[in-house]
């Protein structure tokens, strides 16, 4: 890398690259239709599109810190690059739903390297006092991604083509690959060992079996048995890896040393619970919207920028916020508040007011925004440098799979309500949405009771939070 270039500008380009992976995670969903008479295939089969790319994330992200201490951060992250770009090029190629589904299979591949090694980079190149700063910055475009992703989807189908959705990654990508070269250092450990191939197999059966399992549980009309053996699997294949992982703690894929931290285990634990209630959102609401209130798809995606409106906001104050409270104090309250300010999403009627409606989610993207914030920023503050890239890439397996159980979490919750109030999830009542979206709050909880147990000055080496303190009331 450039030793006079800013580390801004590497920072700018891991959240254009974070930005670009996320969106294609989302934003075909509004163009299932189209694809589908295209692919002369029936809308709901266009799915495993979505599940194949969710699902090899969830098994390739384990690999990327393996990977990157071998072989350097920057030539796995350009290779990521070029592969999620060329697989791009080949989705908006494809003819037939096979040809479809093995390209996001692809892209996939190159997204579960591009996401962890790129905040590898990060953490590697940006001093713990100003770790805060660079966490947000790349943490927002990724939950933009997730929320714009459908209405941007829509558009570009209505307005253009399904393949479009495709193209439009290739300059992006170009220019990112050439900036990676130009601007990343290629930052490899000395020490070498030999991939824990038994965690990797194990973790791997886990993470894909339960988003499986989480898809079909989702869906309405399909067998329960077939997905609950699974489910059942996934969590003795789980229990298998944690097992094997003891037996090398010092180079297991499962970082169990930084588990023993209580600020990178609440990011593991309380913290995921928080992200797979978050990631219902977006999905539920969208539905509430179309279903219950009768509006379009366009518009019912447009009430969504309000959480982006919300998440953007948050990322100018929360250094300011954080010097202040500390992080102990900022997710216990904000935690709080984000699960107050999800609960009022189940008031809303066709009768509320939009003003109230983009309000109520604005303050809701806020906060959730200052949360997410705050958990990944902690979780590094103790970890010592060389063993950043396997604690990097822990957490970055964990974070993927809670938030692609999201949508499958939030399909289940609905559709059991709606069969507790005796009816059919096939046609949600607004009720139905009403109590999903209350009984999902209360995951939100999870960093709240998490916290608890942290101490006042967790992160202060980060956060400024003790020398704020002393310089309000020297002594």
């Amino acid at each position: 890398m450039n030793k006079n270039r800013s580390p801004l500008f590497v920072t700018t380009l891991i959240a254009a690259a974070f930005f670009m992976e996320n969106l294609d995670g989302t934003i075909i969903a509004t163009a299932l239709p189209q694809m589908a008479r295209s692919f002369h295939a029936g809308v709901v089969n266009l799915n495993i599109g979505m599940t194949a790319y969710l699902l090899t994330l969830a098994v390739f992200i384990p690999l990327s810190g393996w990977l990157a201490d071998r072989f350097g951060s920057r030539s796995i992250f350009a290779s990521a690059i070029g592969i999620f770009t060329f697989a791009s090029l080949l989705c908006g190629l494809s003819r037939t739903l096979t040809e479809f589904t093995l390209m996001r299979i692809l892209q996939g591949i190159g997204g579960a390297m591009m996401v962890p090694v790129g905040r590898l980079i990060v953490l590697r190149t940006t001093p713990k006092e100003k770790l805060t700063q660079a966490i947000a910055y790349i943490s927002w475009p990724g939950l933009t991604a997730l929320v714009i992703g459908p209405p941007l989807g829509g558009f570009i189908t209505t307005y253009a083509s399904w393949h479009w959705i495709f193209f439009l990654n290739l300059p992006l990508g170009v220019l990112a690959l050439v900036l990676t070269l130009l601007w990343v250092e290629n930052v490899r450990t000395e020490e070498r060992h030999p991939l824990d191939w038994p965690t990797f197999l194990f973790a791997g059966f886990a993470s894909t079996g339960a988003v499986y399992a989480m898809e079909k549980l989702g869906g309405e009309g399909g067998r329960w048995q077939l997905p609950v053996t699974i489910l059942a699997l996934s969590v003795l294949s789980g229990g298998l890896a944690i097992v094997t992982a003891r037996l090398r703690p010092a180079t297991s894929l499962i970082d169990l040393e930084s588990l023993k931290l209580k600020s990178y285990s609440l990011s593991v634990y309380g913290a995921s619970a928080f992200r797979v209630s978050v990631s219902v959102l977006p999905f539920l609401l969208p539905l509430m919207f179309q279903i219950a209130f009768g509006l379009n798809a366009f518009r019912s995606g447009l009430y969504l920028l309000a959480l982006f409106a919300g998440d953007l906001s948050m990322k100018a104050f929360v250094i300011q916020v954080l010097r202040r409270f500390g992080f102990r104090r900022i997710l216990i309250v904000n935690g709080i508040a984000t699960v107050v300010s999800m609960a009022l999403c189940a008031t809303l009627s066709p009768s509320t007011p939009p003003i109230v409606i983009v309000l109520i989610l604005f303050v809701h993207g806020a906060f959730r925004s200052m949360e997410f914030t705050c958990m990944t920023t902690l979780a590094y503050t103790e970890i010592s440098p060389e063993k950043m890239s396997r604690a990097n890439g822990f957490l970055s397996a964990v974070m993927q799979l809670s938030m692609g159980l999201g949508v499958a979490v939030g399909a289940i919750t609905l559709r059991l309500v709606a069969h507790a109030r005796g009816h059919s999830a096939a046609l949600p009542q607004l009720r139905d949405f009403h109590v999903a979206i209350l009984c999902i709050a209360l995951l939100a909880l999870g960093p709240v009771f998490d916290s608890l147990g942290l101490s006042p000055d967790a992160g202060a080496t980060t956060s400024g939070h003790r020398m704020a303190e002393l310089e309000t009331n020297p002594a």
